[in-house]
């Protein structure tokens, strides 16, 4: 399964680091995602969902 939030749909971004010598680099910073147990449709699913969704209130956690 994808490194992506199933809520807001976040996605790895991609960029350079870049050191004091001015050497590139690739690297991806990946969203900081959580698997939760969340109520859906009054169903008990589970969901990969990333940190500021839950922050946010966008999902309905299930005891």
């Amino acid at each position: 399964m994808a490194m992506k939030c199933e809520l807001c749909d976040k996605e790895p971004s991609f960029g350079n680091v870049i050191s004091h010598a001015n050497n590139t680099r690739r690297r991806r910073w990946n969203p900081n995602l959580r698997r939760v147990h969340a109520l859906v449709g009054g169903v008990r699913k589970h969901l990969k969902v990333c940190t500021a969704c839950i922050r946010a209130g966008r999902v309905t956690k299930a005891a």
